[in-house]
């Protein structure tokens, strides 16, 4: 029997499949040429402020997370299974308490306060954007960003250096 999460997450796959006709592409493609600064305002740019402002987060830095996380695509869903706006994976939406990861308020909310707890953890943006990709296990275990490509690419692209 497949837990009731994992069948809602089955069915919104299935769902967003069936969104990739020629109407979700050009929507998408329209997405990716208003967003192309982060100086631009995107889709997301109020709520994305609101739940920094909350969260006590700069606004900028967290559009940019959002800008490399999924490129402004609430629907977006990695390989790994991460999903929505801040790329949510599900067991941190379990620990998070967000029901839908695809709800772009649900899943900008969850991605901020777990941004947030990284940062208070670790007392370091670059370690807490590490913590945010490979894991904060991952950066424990090497007292610092993890040797992986993808992580250090991640922290790079979301800080601009």
């Amino acid at each position: 029997m497949v837990p009731c999460h994992l069948e809602r997450l089955i069915s919104r796959i299935g769902e967003i499949e069936e969104k990739f006709g020629s109407r979700r592409v050009s929507s998408l493609e329209e997405r990716k040429t208003n967003v192309d600064s982060s100086s631009e305002a995107t889709p997301f740019e109020d709520l994305i402020k609101e739940y920094a402002q909350k969260y006590q987060i700069d606004h900028r830095l967290a559009k940019k997370l959002v800008e490399v996380e999924s490129n402004f695509n609430p629907d977006a869903v990695s390989p790994r299974g991460a999903m929505g706006l801040m790329q949510l994976m599900p067991q941190t939406c379990q620990d998070l308490g967000v029901k839908d990861p695809f709800d772009e308020r649900e899943n900008l909310e969850g991605g901020m306060r777990y941004l947030r707890g990284l940062l208070n953890q670790f007392g370091s943006l670059p370690l807490a954007l590490a913590a945010y990709n490979a894991g904060p296990s991952r950066v424990k275990e090497y007292g610092g960003i993890p040797p992986f490509p993808e992580t250090q690419r991640f922290v790079k692209k979301v800080i601009g250096g």
